[in-house]
């Protein structure tokens, strides 16, 4: 006769849990947030070249992903996980501060060091934590009496990650565009200070909850005893001379015990597989970088709203949460059933596969986007523009510039790109209309050279001219007026707010958002300008009979491809990811033994620093001009490196559950007490759940 089983005592939900979840929302809301406008505010703000913006965006983000190894041994070794998650989150904290004060243009700091000195602080304290925020709350529960309580957790926990992520990732480009401060058009300092705010947020409400969490000592970390297992096999086979073993790593059973030994073993064979793995996170971290730049040449106009380039990154978890249940519930059984990619490593090389398609599509949209960008003077090549911003034909001889007369009318003007340079030209001219006056036209290799007339008799003055797009995306304008006396004008947006007031004798280049302004020149006369995203103009005029005569010249044609052709290549990196990070996890848990779980996270977050290792080293090295060719290069090296994969793949033999689980068994069986002693490290929760890099980044 069977006793029955006795019942499990129920347990409370734990409170502690509501602390943990709260303090990860506004973690992630931080992290997001700040990542998701940083490669545009090292461009805009410090000044650096798109290429040098993303060798610095990737050394950041290979850094967040590599200081999550030290966080687990800290925590595991010495801290334990509430100290851990509490001391680095300030260092967290900090980093977030002095990353804003560096935005901060009335305090002059030095912004570039500044501001590196913060990105670094930041990636300490989030990789420093990403190990332990969730291990802590696994810790929160007793097992086995509150398992599905554990589960809901890892749920709620799982979608404060992705709430707090949507949230920054859309809210904060709107913080650094649409507010302005300290004279500025944009407001870093704002947009990089509201997640420090969340982040010390974070750090108050962790650690509010302090009476109520259960809190473990530090037991030893997994990681350690692997790495001194393997550095014990390796100077014991050098020292012992004469005696062969099956393998090198049984030169530390003396001193491990076979167990370890022998997981470690198991662990290599699954380790050997990742390190093609990098090259899939090269490809896809370049959402916040090359993607998020070239979004910043396109146009995001739609039906009156303006999306901004950096809120494209918002595609990627949205489509994550929808791709999920799309796949576990449709594609992969319809790929069971007729049985295509059915093996965790087929799926595997049909992710990285599709990433590297995203790459293929990015570069045909770049190759289109790089047909629209203006022809900027070169080597051997300058160019000169001629402004008449006089009441009159403007007739121009100039033999060595052109053949016959040059005839500009008013408002107009005449235009050179391909007037052969070495160093310096010099164009004698003379002009006759309004009056007669001579002078000389000087064009400059590598540069474009405007001038204008806006006085009777008298030589056209030189201006400084740049028809390059605005790095920030927004269109750039010259006022060149020709007027007796200085008028005030005011700029007014389609809102009626008035933008700035400038003199009509003011021929700088400035900037604006796009938008349908009003031009008030002085209290009569008034005109009206559609500014274009990523449009260079130039608006030419004179004043007669109290009255301005305007035309508006587009020097630079604006943004014209929709943003939106960017989302096939957000949908299949999408795909890619879900296929290729879900499914790795999965397959790499399901082939270790349980004791290298946590190791095993660890080394799945560093090939995605080693990936952005690669795109440092790619960039570095700007082995193309064309961001199209680099794009092509990517999607190459994704090939190649998953036909490697797919000849390693075919090469591996699956471990079946439950052989797994009868090693294990054998193992515990065998070594008993010594093996137990010898091994000093646990296995650490955050590595055995799902992080967030395999389901949103």
């Amino acid at each position: 006769m069977k006793l029955p089983l006795p019942k499990m005592q129920k347990l409370p939900y734990p409170k502690s849990v509501f602390f943990i979840v709260s303090n990860e929302f506004c973690e992630r809301f931080s992290f997001y947030g700040m990542r998701t406008i940083l490669s545009l505010y090292l461009v805009d703000i410090l000044l650096y070249s798109e290429s040098d913006a993303t060798v610095i965006f990737h050394v950041f983000t290979m850094m967040v992903y590599f200081f999550p190894v030290f966080g687990a041994i800290i925590s595991d070794s010495w801290l334990g996980k509430f100290r851990t998650i509490l001391y680095v989150s300030c260092i967290y904290a900090l980093g977030n501060i002095v990353l804003a004060l560096a935005a901060t243009p009335p305090l002059n700091f030095p912004m570039r060091p500044i501001s590196l000195v913060g990105l670094l602080l930041i990636a300490i304290g989030t990789g420093g934590i990403k190990p332990c925020v969730s291990a802590f709350g696994g810790d929160q529960f007793t097992l086995p009496q509150q398992a599905a309580q554990l589960a809901t957790f890892f749920s709620l926990f799982y979608f404060s990650i992705n709430a707090g992520s949507l949230l920054s990732t859309f809210i904060t480009p709107i913080l650094r565009e649409d507010v302005k401060c300290f004279g500025k058009d944009s407001c870093y300092s704002l947009a990089f200070g509201i997640p420090g705010v969340l982040m010390v947020i974070s750090i108050i409400i962790f650690g509010v909850g302090r009476p109520l969490y259960k809190v473990k000592k530090p037991e030893g970390n997994m990681m350690v005893q692997v790495s001194k297992c393997i550095g014990n096999a390796i100077s014991t086979k050098l020292k012992t001379k004469g005696v062969s073993k099956a393998s090198w790593l049984d030169y530390a059973e003396e001193a491990y015990g076979s167990k370890l030994v022998t997981d470690v073993k198991r662990l290599m064979k699954v380790l050997v597989l990742f390190i093609p793995l990098p090259v899939f996170w090269a490809l896809f971290d370049q959402q916040g970088s090359g993607w998020t730049f070239m979004a910043r040449r396109m146009n995001g106009d739609i039906a009156g709203f303006t999306i901004l380039p950096d809120q494209m990154q918002v595609i990627n978890p949205l489509l994550i949460l929808a791709f999920i249940p799309l796949f576990q519930y449709v594609i992969y059984p319809i790929l069971n059933k007729c049985k295509i990619l059915t093996t965790p490593l087929q799926r595997l090389v049909a992710g990285g596969c599709l990433a590297g398609i995203s790459f293929i599509i990015s570069a045909v949209i770049c190759l289109f986007l790089e047909s629209t960008f203006p022809i900027l003077p070169h080597a051997t090549n300058g160019q000169l523009r001629i402004y008449n911003a006089l009441p009159c034909d403007i007739t121009i001889a100039a033999k060595e510039l052109a053949e016959g007369n040059i005839v500009i009318p008013p408002g107009n003007n005449y235009t050179n790109i391909d007037i052969e340079v070495l160093q310096r030209r010099t164009f004698a001219y003379t002009a006759s209309g309004c009056g007669s006056t001579e002078g000389k036209f000087i064009v400059t290799e590598k540069r474009s050279t405007a001038y204008l007339f806006n006085q009777t008799e008298h030589p056209a003055y030189e201006l400084e001219d740049n028809v390059d797009k605005n790095k920030n995306g927004n269109p750039k304008l010259r006022l060149l007026l020709g007027a007796p006396n200085p008028v005030e004008i005011k700029i007014v947006n389609s809102d009626g707010v008035e933008q700035m007031r400038i003199d009509s004798s003011n021929s700088s280049m400035f900037g604006l958002r796009p938008d349908n302004y009003t031009f008030k020149f002085g209290d009569k006369y008034t005109y009206a300008a559609d500014l274009k995203l990523g449009g260079v103009y130039a608006m030419v005029g004179h004043q007669s009979d109290n009255e301005f005569k305007i035309s508006l010249h587009t020097v630079t044609s604006p943004n014209s491809l929709s943003i939106f052709l960017l989302l096939p290549q957000y949908i299949v990196m999408t795909m890619g990811e879900i296929m290729f990070s879900i499914t790795g996890l999965e397959f790499a848990y399901s082939q270790s033994p349980t004791s290298m779980k946590s190791v095993l996270q660890a080394c799945w977050l560093l090939t995605t620093a080693f990936g952005n290792l690669i795109v440092v080293i790619i960039e570095s090295a700007e082995p193309f001009h064309d961001q199209s060719k680099t794009f092509f290069l990517y999607a190459g090296l994704m090939f190649a490196d998953m036909i490697v994969f797919s000849l390693m793949a075919m090469r591996y033999e699956y471990v079946k559950k439950e052989d797994v689980d009868d090693t294990q068994s054998a193992n515990d069986n065998n070594n008993g007490r010594r093996d137990s002693e010898k091994l000093k490290g646990i296995s650490n929760v955050a590595f055995t759940t799902t992080d967030e890099k395999g389901l949103n980044t």
